[in-house]
């Protein structure tokens, strides 16, 4: 076999091949905003990647992209917030599993003068028929994120306009943490998870307005839409991330971000 003939071998061994463990690609996650803009990511990732060898390529969008994403084949594992998107790309074959792993609550924030008076309101309903017959300015993500689906969910249920649309209402089309800007420059309401609300609290000058209660009852799921995001989805529900994620956020914002949801009972706290 000559020199030539060998070197052609070999390229074509390399290319049918599988990859060795340790030659693998980077790993595409497709994420909502709000685990990127509240600064979880930062936390979880290195941690991840310096045990699996893995480089993680994050790309924060909506949860709306992000499962489409997902349903294309064009990311490996998605971490959403969006229920009904999410079993359905279950049923239909394009995600091998879902599994919620944290959760937090959605919060109706404003100015702290609160024009529609939205504090006096019993439900999140009540809070979003009193801010649109103001009408009062309102900043929508506009995105078909998780955020936005349920600020959907809740005009239907108050029966308006799910696209809103009233005179002071607008849409970003941006993150999470751009949107809560964008509500703090105009003095106006906004739908935001509580995490991502928190973390920008100070720079949008904005309060938090609704109470608890399940309607703003907000959780977040890993699917796996490839073989290669089974690792990520069982690192997301250790033990010791789960532990990690419960206490995010108490030193840097004050208060813990989120709440794990896989902690086994005797590893809860009290």
């Amino acid at each position: 076999m000559t020199p030539r003939t060998l070197v052609l071998a070999a390229s074509l061994l390399t290319t049918l091949l599988p990859a060795a463990p340790g030659w693998a690609e980077d790993l595409i996650l497709a994420t909502t905003t709000s685990v990127r803009d509240t600064g979880l990511l930062d936390v979880l990732l290195p941690r991840f990647e310096a045990q699996s060898g893995v480089k993680v390529k994050a790309l924060a969008v909506g949860s709306g992209a992000a499962l489409r994403m997902g349903a294309d084949g064009n990311a490996d594992v998605l971490l959403t917030h969006a229920p009904e998107g999410e079993e359905a790309l279950v049923r239909e074959g394009k995600a091998s599993s879902r599994q919620p792993f944290m959760e937090n609550f959605f919060v109706l924030g404003g100015p702290p003068e609160d024009p529609a008076g939205v504090g006096e309101a019993a439900t999140a309903v009540e809070a979003m028929r009193r801010i649109a017959g103001a009408p009062a300015p309102y900043a929508s993500r506009g995105d078909d994120s998780g955020t936005h689906q349920r600020e959907q969910a809740l005009l239907r249920q108050a029966g308006l306009d799910p696209a809103g649309g009233w005179p002071g209402f607008v849409r970003t089309g941006s993150g999470m943490g751009q949107t809560l800007l964008v509500a703090g420059e105009k003095r106006a309401y906004v739908l935001s998870d509580a995490a991502t609300f928190l973390a920008f609290q100070e720079r949008s000058g904005l309060v938090p307005l609704s109470r608890r209660e399940p309607s703003l009852r907000n959780v977040y799921s890993v699917l796996v839409v490839k073989p290669a995001g089974r690792a990520f989805a069982e690192f997301l529900q250790d033990e010791a991330t789960q532990r990690e994620i419960g206490e995010f956020g108490g030193e840097s914002h004050g208060a813990r971000l989120f709440t794990p949801l896989l902690l086994p009972a005797e590893a809860k706290a009290p």
